[in-house]
C-alpha cells in the first residue's frame, strides 16, 4: 500500500510538473482538421491551375496577377481556418481539463511559435515580389517545420517530430519545383492528418 501511494505521489508531482512547463491542451484533431483545410486548398490552387493552363512558377507570373492573389487567398484562408480551429478545440479540451488556455506556458508557446513562422512569412513575401515563385513553398514548409520545432519544447514532443518531417520536405521540394503543390499538400496536408491523429489517440482518446 505505501508503496501504491509513493507511485501516485510521484505521479501527481510529475503531472503538476508537466502542466507548468508544457501545454498539454493543444488539441490533436484540430491538428487533423487542419490537414483537411491544406488538402482541399491545395485541390483548389491544382484545380484553378490546370484550369487556366498556367503553371504558378512561370517568370511571366506577375505579383499583381490573379494567379498570385487567387494562391494567396487560399493559403490564407487556409491558416485562418487552421487557426480558429486550433483555437476552439484547444479552449474546449483545456476547459475539461480544468486548465487555463492562455497562461504563461500557452504564452512561451505562442511566442517561440510565431517569431519563426512571421520570419518565414516575411521571406515568402519578400522572394514572391521578386519573382523567385519556385522557392515560396519550399521556404513556407520549412520556416513552419523550424516555428513547430521551436514551439515543441512547450507543448507535445511529437510536434517537434512533425517539424521535422515538414522541414525535411521543404528541402525536398526546393529540387523538385514542378511538384511544389503536391510537396505542400503532403506536408500540411497529410502530415498534420497523421501527426494529429497520432497525438489525439495518444493523449486524448485513452484519457
Amino acid at each position: 500500500m505505501e508503496d501504491k501511494k509513493y507511485l501516485d505521489d510521484l505521479r501527481d508531482i510529475r503531472e503538476i510538473m508537466n502542466r507548468s512547463t508544457q501545454f498539454i491542451s493543444l488539441s490533436g484533431l484540430s491538428g487533423v482538421l487542419a490537414g483537411i483545410y491544406a488538402l482541399l486548398g491545395a485541390y483548389l490552387a491544382k484545380q484553378f491551375l490546370t484550369a487556366r493552363d498556367n503553371h504558378p512558377f512561370e517568370s511571366y507570373v506577375a505579383f499583381e496577377s490573379d494567379t498570385v492573389k487567387f494562391l494567396l487567398a487560399i493559403a490564407f484562408a487556409v491558416l485562418a481556418f487552421s487557426i480558429v480551429t486550433a483555437i476552439i478545440m484547444t479552449a474546449i479540451k483545456a476547459r475539461k481539463r480544468g486548465e487555463k488556455i492562455w497562461n504563461s506556458t500557452s504564452k512561451r508557446l505562442l511566442v517561440n511559435f510565431l517569431i519563426p513562422l512571421f520570419a518565414g512569412g516575411v521571406f515568402a513575401l519578400l522572394l514572391l515580389s521578386r519573382g523567385y515563385y519556385d522557392l515560396i513553398a519550399p521556404a513556407t514548409m520549412i520556416f513552419y517545420g523550424l516555428a513547430c520545432v521551436n514551439a515543441s519544447k512547450y507543448t507535445f514532443r511529437d510536434v517537434r517530430y512533425l517539424g521535422l518531417t515538414i522541414v525535411i520536405l521543404g528541402l525536398v521540394a526546393v529540387e523538385f519545383p514542378e511538384y511544389a503543390i503536391e510537396f505542400w499538400a503532403l506536408a500540411f496536408g497529410v502530415c498534420h492528418i497523421i501527426y494529429g491523429g497520432i497525438m489525439h489517440f495518444k493523449y486524448e482518446r485513452n484519457n
